[in-house]
């Protein structure tokens, strides 16, 4: 009898433990999907900041470029940069 119940004990505890495995696996993947969709979102915003400071470097050697062209005509004009 001492021996039927502390083997019961033990497969419970064996079942138990099983069931706390299987739900950390489950955990585990939820995770790993998770890092995934993070990193996704990461390199996502590295292209797009990327495209972005590139779209500024193009402009701001555009503006140069104009600003060279009008001080070449010797055009009198007045620059007013607003920040607003």
């Amino acid at each position: 009898m001492i021996k039927e119940r502390i083997c019961r004990e033990y497969l419970l505890e064996i079942a138990r433990l099983e069931r706390s495995i299987r739900e950390l696996e489950q955990e585990i993947v939820e995770l790993k999907m998770q890092i995934q969709m993070k990193t996704a979102d990461a390199t996502n915003l590295a292209v797009e900041n990327a495209n972005l400071r590139h779209r500024v470097e193009v402009l701001e050697k555009r503006e140069k470029a104009i600003m060279e062209a009008i001080k070449r005509m010797r055009i009198p004009i007045i620059i007013r940069e607003d920040d607003e």
